[in-house]
Parts: C-alpha cells; structure tokens; sequence
C-alpha cells in the first residue's frame, strides 16, 4: 500500500467512532462500481470454465468450484498461493461464507478452521481449499473430525512446493530456492484414517468428484494438482493496473 497510496491525513482513535465521523463527511457514490468489479470476477472465471489443461489452473479450479457450491455453503481458505486466487475470484454471494486467514495470515489454518464451520454450521455444506504444506501442519485433525462425525471435504491444491514464498521469490529476486518438498499419497493418509480420498487426472473430473464428495458425508480429501504458472502472469497483469504517482 505504501508504495501505491500515499497517506494524507492519519485518523488514531476507536476504529467504529473514526468510520463514523468520516462517513458523516463522506459524499456517497451515485453510481457505486462494485457491479463493474463483480463482472469482472466472473468474465476472468468463465474465460477459463472450459480451459482442458492437467495440472489444473487456478482458475478452472475455482470455477468449478463455485459451480460445485451452494449459496450458503462456507469456504474455508488456508494460507499460501491458493488464498490469493482465492481472495481475487471466488464469488462469493453471501456474508461470511467464504472465510480467509489474513492479518496474521495463520497458515494451516484450512481443517481446524472447517471442522470449526462444521460445528456451527452443521446444517451447511463446508468446504475448505488448502496447499499441500499447509495441509500437512494440521493433517491429523482428520482424526477429531472422523471421531466426532464431522463431514467436511478438503480440497488440496498439489505442487510440492510452497507457492506463496516461490512466487515472492520470483517476484523480488527473479529465481527460487528451498521451497521444494516432498508429500505423502494423499488418497491413501486419508484412507488410513479412515477417511475417504480422491485424486484428479483430469480437469474434466473435478465438478463431479466435488459433488460426489459431498454426497458421501463423511470426511472427504480431494487432491488436486495445480499449475501455478499463472502466478507470475497474474503479478504482471495486476502491475499494469496500478498507476505510477
């Protein structure tokens, strides 16, 4: 933000008082842009509804994704490169159903926070997107979900790498290093306790492995490999967005 939004007046005080004495002197929009920004989510998502390629694109993931959703079914976002294309193009269509660790940006936060949704939601569908480094920090809540009945579906975007601290490096240094690791077989960790798991071969299976993940109410895994090529094509499409001051 600093770099782009110059600060020209500082407001310390008690954050509700502050928003309200400046909405009080604030002119309203008479034509607010949210609609141009919400069809723009959905042109940038449908543009690649169709899109064939294995690994799966973010975007082709997260278009079936939303197809694969309900209105008032929760999405729970881990932390990693995922969050990104998640805070950018899911759409969501109602209040506090699709919920990201930012701030603190508390990564493996996608099954604890799921089974948390499921608890207070058990009348709702939960879904939580996950990496597979973030995955692996809290895997082993799969064992208190199964244990006290809690249906929830894990989505696992696959690369063997951290995506987030790749795409930093690629962006600041122009290379990577160290972000590499191994995993275990997904559909078999979850099998072994006693959980069901699915892997994608292709893009044209994901929608109905979702629905059929849901259908089976239990604890579901679902790895997907991912193509996260489109990471740095995404950092060079939003700079030419920004403005130079």
């Amino acid at each position: 933000m600093d770099a782009h939004y110059i600060l020209e007046a500082g407001v310390i005080g008690d954050i509700g008082e502050s928003l309200q004495r400046i909405g009080a002197l604030a002119t309203p929009q008479t034509s607010p842009q949210s609609g141009t920004l919400r069809q723009m989510i959905i042109n940038e998502l449908d543009a690649f509804a169709d899109d064939e390629s294995f690994p799966l694109k973010p975007q082709r993931i997260l278009y079936d994704t939303r197809q694969a959703l309900d209105a008032d079914d929760v999405l729970i976002s881990d932390v990693g490169a995922h969050k990104m294309w998640v805070a950018r193009l899911f759409r969501t269509e109602r209040p506090n159903r699709c919920i990201i660790s930012n701030g603190f940006a508390s990564m493996g936060i996608g099954v604890p926070g799921a089974i948390a949704a499921k608890m207070v939601h058990p009348d709702k569908r939960v879904l939580t997107i996950t990496g597979d480094a973030g995955f692996m920090m809290n895997s082993q809540e799969i064992e208190t979900a199964l244990r006290h009945q809690i249906a929830i579906v894990i989505m696992i975007w696959h690369d063997n790498e951290y995506g987030l601290l790749k795409w930093h490096q690629q962006r600041h240094f122009g290379r990577t290093g160290h972000i590499s690791f191994n995993n275990p077989d997904f559909v078999k960790y979850a099998e072994s306790f006693g959980a069901k798991g699915y892997r994608e071969e292709s893009a044209e299976t994901l929608l109905p492995t979702l629905q059929q993940a849901f259908a089976d109410d239990t604890l579901v895994v679902v790895d997907v490999p991912v193509d996260y090529s489109e990471n740095m094509k995404l950092t060079e499409k939003l700079g030419q967005l920004v403005c130079p001051i």
